[in-house]
């Protein structure tokens, strides 16, 4: 027989545990990239908006698996120089979760930035000619709109999350690709256990895109 799936079907449980440390990754991700996102945004509508700047570009301009070695490889050996004789090392997923958010807040940040602009400027003009703070134009009027406006890509950038945290596999996370390839080490046969995986991922997004229409065409009739 080509392919062997009775071979794997004890394994599924041990490569489900996986799909924790997946969305949990994703979904920390998620809301710090978006604190962070917004964060970014106010700053590039400030005089230090070169500082937003350098940072979008920095981390929309390499690549997350570079992000992720630096956070959890270079970071560790630099503090060692600063102050030697202190072990100082950053727990995989920690180290993950800043990453994937840093990463995640660059990308929040312009899909956040493109909703404000799509904010019809007269409410804008109305809020100031009542006399309202910036601050509550901010708060009260653009972000809620621009998030509304924003919202299916910001679904995007969390389905985005969940299949790009894949890559945590190569420090010793073990989600969902990393117990496929150890059960792949283990069995030595690597379709089924790929099979396996590419379902569940596949389950997964398909769910998170069905909740986030439904939530989006929630938001169009609110």
């Amino acid at each position: 027989m080509i392919f062997d799936f009775k071979a794997i079907i004890e394994w599924i449980p041990f490569i489900s545990k996986g799909l924790g440390v997946t969305l949990g990754l994703a979904v920390f991700s998620a809301v710090f990239g978006t604190i962070i996102g917004i964060i970014v945004t106010l700053v590039s509508e400030s005089k230090f908006k070169k500082v937003a700047y350098v940072y979008v570009d920095i981390f929309r301009g390499t690549p997350l698996i570079l992000q992720l070695s630096v956070i959890y490889l270079a970071i560790p050996q630099i503090m060692a120089v600063i102050s030697p004789g202190e072990n100082f090392e950053i727990a995989a997923f920690m180290a993950s979760v800043i990453a994937f958010s840093l990463n995640s807040g660059a990308y929040i940040s312009e899909i956040i930035r493109s909703g404000i602009n799509s904010v019809d400027k007269g409410e804008i003009e109305a809020a100031v000619s009542l006399g309202i703070k910036k601050r509550h134009i901010y708060q009260d009027i653009i972000l809620p709109i621009a998030f509304r406006n924003s919202f299916p890509a910001l679904m995007n950038e969390l389905i985005t999350l969940v299949k790009e945290s894949s890559i945590v596999s190569i420090i010793g996370l073990q989600d969902l690709m990393r117990r496929q390839q150890i059960v792949s080490s283990q069995l030595y046969k690597y379709f089924e256990p790929l099979i396996v995986v590419g379902v569940i991922y596949y389950v997964v997004i398909k769910l998170i895109s069905f909740i986030g229409r439904r939530v989006e065409m929630r938001l169009k009739y609110d």
